[in-house]
């Protein structure tokens, strides 16, 4: 699975050791993570929750990438803005037991984390149990085991009611300010790892053509 992690502009002092910790947890289980930065305080760049939300939405619906992990101080915008994409359903985690239910009972594809709030002594190993609970089972396998096949019927239900409720990706990015996605996708290490990663060469194409 490829894994993303995004980080917005209040906590991209914390990105390295978000990155070293989820990389010590996901590789060695045969995933591979991919850094969109923001890389540290001092990147020539800004990025907004609401631009992470979109760079997930992007990185989802064209198969750059399987998984999102990104964040905020409360990790509750960063949540917000990726849930107002098709195709991202986007879980708050705030403690290891959060990711290990969200992955089995709703089997999303993002995660949020609040990377200020009580983030203090410690809070390096949290994170690690944290993504080591996230990754632990295959997605969706139901908790309790007895209820896996009421809860993937409410994902597919839930999966049906977006595709009414949200816009196909590609309607957005034509329709999306133009300076705002220029601004959220022409930024160190973002043309590099999805051009070798998106799956969906429509969206590429389509992306390369709006940043023109």
């Amino acid at each position: 699975m490829k894994v993303a992690l995004i980080n917005e502009n209040s906590q991209a002092g914390k990105n390295g050791l978000i990155f070293r910790t989820l990389k010590d947890v996901a590789e060695p289980m045969g995933h591979t993570v991919y850094n969109y930065g923001r890389y540290s305080e001092e990147d020539g760049y800004q990025r907004t929750y609401v631009q992470a939300g979109l760079l997930a939405g992007i990185l989802l619906n064209s198969g750059a990438a399987d998984f999102v992990i990104t964040g905020c101080g409360t990790g509750m915008g960063a949540m917000l803005a990726c849930n107002s994409f098709p195709n991202v359903f986007c879980g708050l985690i705030d403690e290891p037991l959060d990711g290990y239910l969200f992955t089995q009972v709703n089997a999303g594809n993002a995660i949020s984390l609040p990377f200020a709030k009580a983030f203090g002594w410690g809070s390096e190993v949290k994170l690690r149990y944290t993504f080591e609970r996230v990754f632990a089972e295959q997605p969706g396998g139901g908790y309790p085991k007895e209820w896996a096949a009421a809860e993937q019927t409410n994902r597919e239900i839930l999966q049906d009611v977006k595709k009414i409720t949200c816009n196909p990706m590609e309607d957005i990015l034509q329709r999306i300010d133009r300076e705002f996605l220029k601004a959220t996708l022409m930024v160190e290490g973002f043309e590099e790892q999805f051009y070798e990663n998106c799956r969906d060469e429509r969206m590429a194409e389509l992306i390369r053509e709006l940043l023109k």
